[in-house]
């Protein structure tokens, strides 16, 4: 890493990240009588986390309706690929209704149905109507407002990049951090990682620019496993459209929602994209229509598929984002089918914790896209991601504050100092589009991984030299897992293997061994 301490600060709990994992975490925290800092790479709060950009809503079982906790657990398992760990999905759905309506109570203001309870809406993979919403299409968007504004009295520091996790033998000490006023530390025995995903890993995505992958990075760094990284999942309807295959960057994503009422995924011919391929249509889990669109495309060679929603009634007032972004493209989806094609969009695995965000090390947790507690296997069922954020930013806020007041004042060693693997990010980005997309196999895959063991070591002196090293590593992981799973299962598909292979239904984790990347079966055999 550059230079060494300059700047020297304390606090009880340091939370990375301001989406609905960190404020969470953060807001939990500071409930419990904690000095809390949130730290954020961006330099401005608008409009820059994933959360943000949430559009489908929250998968939440509401009192006095149809549904069940034990419904939403089934529906989650059924579509995580035999890989969630049924007892955490338990704990985090039977636990969020008492989240939403906290949320509720801080502001948040969701759609309500003509006798006043809140709407609800059916998306992909679920056996009922249990998806809240707010502003039509804009869930996300409301979430972040109603968080920002509760969290208000919260210390928060923009244009903060964390460089490292400091520790010393056998708990976190403080992190690194780089600002306008120089490199420094901020001594505390609790971090909260809530960083986010890895989309900018491929060259288009519904990810804002800071999906990066820094927590993960960061927490192989400091020795923590990470698990699951191969299960990358490609929302089915990323807005085609403008060159989508020419250039990169975040791309707006068509919610799922607009298949739950009633949306058709077709061909250019006007086939059914999903017909035949599962007993619940359109509306299957997200691997499996992503899967039938990309091997539809490459059937046909065409760019895109469409989705239309010519027939659902007042489609503006229910979806406005999205009518918004269709017709910044010149398309209006009143009258036209809406092309679409799967765009990279969320990672199912990530740092490994247990249900309340505790990762291995003793200090350190992570919270939302950014955590792994088996909640979501191989494959997120749509909707659960801001039910777990806000369940487990919670959870992991309350005991990132217990464990401060329990491990009392710490002193950060000195950073470690060195370079980092980069390569050229839209080299990078190319390559991971093309071997490690929707459909992967191994002659791709090996390619990609002989491409990334050509990166050159570097000196990491900004923001962007730390995502480049972060994005480098996390792609190191997802290639090597990706390699190694030899079946098709949740959202990874290998060309080679059509089906899943009982015998690898289990989770892998990888760690930083001698600064490579090590592959574990969980039994911590090498694999």
């Amino acid at each position: 890493m550059t230079g060494g301490r300059g700047w020297q600060q304390r606090t009880d709990v340091v939370v990375i990240g301001t989406g609905v994992g960190g404020l969470a975490a953060a807001r939990a925290a500071r409930r419990a009588g904690r000095d809390v800092v949130v730290l954020s790479k961006a330099d401005t709060g608008y409009a820059v986390t994933a959360t943000h950009y949430a559009q489908g809503g929250i998968a939440v079982v509401l009192p006095g309706t149809d549904d069940s906790v034990e419904a939403h657990v089934a529906d989650t398992i059924a579509a995580g690929g035999g890989l969630c760990d049924a007892d955490a999905v338990t704990s985090i759905v039977a636990d969020g209704y008492r989240a939403v309506a906290e949320l509720a109570g801080a502001g948040a203001q969701f759609d309500r149905a003509p006798d006043g309870s809140w709407a609800l809406t059916r998306e992909g993979g679920h056996s009922r109507r249990r998806i809240i919403h707010a502003g039509g299409d804009a869930t996300g968007a409301e979430v972040q407002r109603a968080l920002d504004h509760a969290a208000a009295g919260l210390d928060i520091r923009w244009g903060q990049v964390v460089l490292q996790i400091l520790r010393d033998a056998d708990t976190v000490t403080g992190v690194l951090v780089a600002n306008a006023d120089g490199i420094g530390v901020i001594h505390a025995p609790s971090v909260v990682l809530a960083t986010g995903g890895v989309g900018h890993l491929y060259r288009a995505t519904t990810n804002p620019g800071g999906a990066t992958g820094d927590g993960l990075a960061l927490a192989l760094r400091a020795g923590v496993a990470v698990s699951d990284l191969e299960f990358i999942q490609f929302h089915p309807t990323m807005l085609f459209a403008g060159g989508n295959g020419a250039t990169g960057g975040r791309r707006p994503l068509v919610t799922e929602a607009v298949r739950g009422e009633g949306a058709r995924l077709i061909d250019s011919r006007g086939a059914s994209v999903t017909a035949g391929v599962h007993p619940m249509g359109d509306l299957a889990p997200r691997d499996v229509v992503a899967g039938a669109i990309d091997a539809r495309l490459r059937e046909t060679g065409d760019p895109c598929v469409f989705l239309d929603a010519r027939e659902i009634a007042g489609f503006e007032g229910r979806f406005p984002t999205v009518t918004a972004a269709c017709r910044a493209a010149g398309i209006d989806p009143a009258s036209q089918p809406i092309p679409v094609v799967p765009g990279a969009h969320y990672s199912c695995g990530g740092v490994v914790t247990d249900i309340h965000g505790r990762t291995e090390l003793p200090g350190l947790f992570a919270a939302g896209e950014v955590g792994r507690t088996g909640m979501h296997g191989a494959n997120r069922l749509a909707s659960n991601s801001l039910l777990e954020g806000l369940v487990v930013g919670d959870r992991a806020g309350s005991a990132a504050a217990a464990h401060a007041v329990s491990a009392g004042r710490v002193q950060a060693g000195a950073p470690e100092r060195g370079g980092h693997a980069v390569l050229d990010r839209p080299i990078l980005q190319q390559a991971m589009s093309r071997d490690a997309s929707v459909v992967r196999d191994a002659p791709g895959l090996q390619r990609l991984t002989d491409l990334l063991s050509t990166a050159q070591e570097r000196i990491i002196t900004d923001r962007t030299g730390f995502e480049d090293a972060a994005l480098m590593l996390v792609a190191q992981v997802v290639a090597g897992a990706a390699l190694a799973r030899t079946e098709s299962r949740g959202c990874h598909h290998r060309a080679e293997f059509s089906g899943a292979d009982p015998g690898q239904a289990r989770s892998a984790t990888v760690r930083l061994r001698g600064g490579a990347v090590a592959l574990e079966t969980p039994a911590g055999a090498a694999s």
